[in-house]
């Protein structure tokens, strides 16, 4: 059976319309009612650490993974509550040389700069029961990088990380999801146990860890088709155009 893997960004209220990459931002209202949902058809939202005896196929279950990109304090303020009021966990991968400050790797897109949890709002995360994974060191394009510098950034967000909340950091997310077959490599020399990209579709027992599908949840998904996503091979198709 596929497993969906949630890929959020923000949890917060949504900007003006014809705001560059709005879509990102899913109202508390909204991800409340998608988490809410799966805890009435039966299913556990969990982080990438207990998801995987899932992925290996060594348990069985009606389980979702819940993964949050780039490490916004809007995750922490509206996403945590919501996740501990069910009973749910997830991993949400920071940037390790950017705690405390702001989306700006988007700013000359025009995004709005929001703010980045801090060393003190991660381990708060953590404490919570979530999980911090990593996404590189400055959110760099990997594809675009020298070999050496691109190790750099997989290697050192790990232990960068680790220090700042004192506990494992296992799991991998490609930034922008653009990586070359010596990146997947990489990770896997840094020993990650998983690397999730912005492939579309479901995960299934045939994936390499190191370069997992997620479904994305953007603004604009209503109720309806978050199930679809999910119960359905929506997203799968959707992954293999």
């Amino acid at each position: 059976m596929p497993i969906p893997i949630l890929m959020y960004h923000q949890i917060d209220t949504p900007p003006a319309r014809g705001t560059p990459m709005r879509g990102m931002v899913v109202s508390p209202r909204r991800f409340a009612a998608q988490m809410g949902l799966l805890r009435r058809m039966g299913y556990r939202g969990l982080s990438m650490s207990e998801l995987v005896p899932y992925l290996n196929g060594e348990r069985h279950g009606k389980v979702v993974g819940i993964t949050f990109d780039d490490g916004y304090r809007n995750t922490l303020e509206h996403a945590r509550p919501i996740l501990k009021a069910h009973g749910f966990t997830a991993t949400c991968y920071a940037v390790s040389r950017k705690l405390g400050g702001f989306n700006d790797w988007d700013a000359a897109l025009g995004v709005p700069q929001k703010p980045l949890m801090t060393a003190a709002e991660l381990a708060d995360w953590v404490a919570a029961g979530m999980e911090l994974g990593a996404h590189t060191r400055h959110h760099v394009d990997l594809s675009a990088l020298p070999d050496e510098e691109a190790r750099i950034e997989i290697e050192q967000s790990r232990s960068e990380l680790e220090s700042t909340i004192q506990a494992p950091v296992r799991h991998f997310c490609y930034p922008y999801g653009r990586f070359l077959p010596q990146h997947v490599d990489m990770v896997r020399a840094a020993d990650y146990a998983t690397a999730v990209t912005v492939r579309r579709g479901r995960a299934a027992g045939a994936d390499d860890l190191l370069h997992l599908p997620r479904v994305l949840v953007a603004q604009a998904t209503h109720l309806a088709q978050f199930a679809l996503k999910l119960w359905t091979g929506y997203e799968d198709r959707r992954g293999r155009r």
